[in-house]
């Protein structure tokens, strides 16, 4: 708190891009309970509202010329249909409804948090765990209730020569159970890491010599976290399909 004080004084350059991730409680400074409301709780909800607003709301007139808003419903809709129907094939079209909330969702929140004094709920660990656990859980519980203990075939890797199989059953079973890390952590760290360093360019724009370049920077980067938020919300998507695939058709 005196370096800080001190810098502040002296006219030096003081942020914490880090800080923006902070959970803070919506009324109040006392502890965060279970049930203690959150910026992190006020901008899930938001993300959920805007969903049901675009998809809902945005689609009841339909008109054979679409407006706008139905456009984009019918745009979103048809491209993840086609994902799973693409990736995980059309048995895996009863999960569409799960794994179209799953993306709308995440792109939400991933826009959401790119407006200003927002808070970029799927930049923590505590969210992108959840949704990547709830995948791992369904695609294990349906490739057991589908296939029983041919599921197991996921791990065991016929085409290899007979004595790698169980090397390779080990190594399949591992990267089978590090699935929920993986797919989380690449969501909330390429989410983090572009609002951290917009914010560091932000600190920066304060200081005359380096504020032209870091507008510059700043307009450069923001349009980049754009096409980042779109980009991962598709990879999170994807990936489930591609879980979902080996559970309804295990084996190698």
């Amino acid at each position: 708190m005196a370096t800080e004080a001190h810098g502040a004084e002296e006219g030096g350059l003081v942020f914490h891009p880090m800080d923006q991730f902070i959970i803070k409680p919506l009324f109040g400074d006392g502890p965060i309970g279970l049930f203690t409301i959150t910026n992190a709780t006020l901008w899930m909800a938001l993300a959920v509202v805007a969903v049901i607003l675009l998809m809902v709301w945005g689609s009841a007139r339909r008109a054979v010329v679409p407006s706008r808003k139905q456009s984009i419903a019918e745009l979103a809709y048809g491209f993840i249909y086609k994902m799973v129907e693409d990736v995980a094939g059309k048995d895996a079209l009863v999960f569409f409804p799960y794994v179209m909330t799953l993306f709308m969702f995440i792109v939400m929140a991933n826009f959401l948090g790119l407006l200003p004094m927002s808070f970029t709920t799927t930049s923590h660990f505590a969210v992108t765990v959840v949704l990547a656990l709830l995948v791992f859980l369904t695609v294990t519980i349906v490739g057991f209730i589908k296939n029983g203990t041919a599921f197991l075939g996921l791990f065991w890797v016929s085409s290899a020569p007979l004595a790698l199989r169980p090397v390779l059953a080990i190594i399949e079973l591992i990267s089978y159970f590090v699935r929920p890390v993986s797919h989380s952590i690449r969501l909330a760290g390429n989410v983090m890491a572009g609002h951290a360093v917009i914010k560091v360019f932000a600190g920066f724009a304060a200081i005359a010599v380096v504020s032209p370049l870091s507008v510059v920077a700043i307009t450069a980067m923001y349009g980049l976290e754009v096409l980042v938020a779109f980009i991962q919300a598709y990879v999170f998507t994807i990936l489930t399909c591609v879980y979902l695939k080996d559970a309804l058709h295990p084996g190698h």
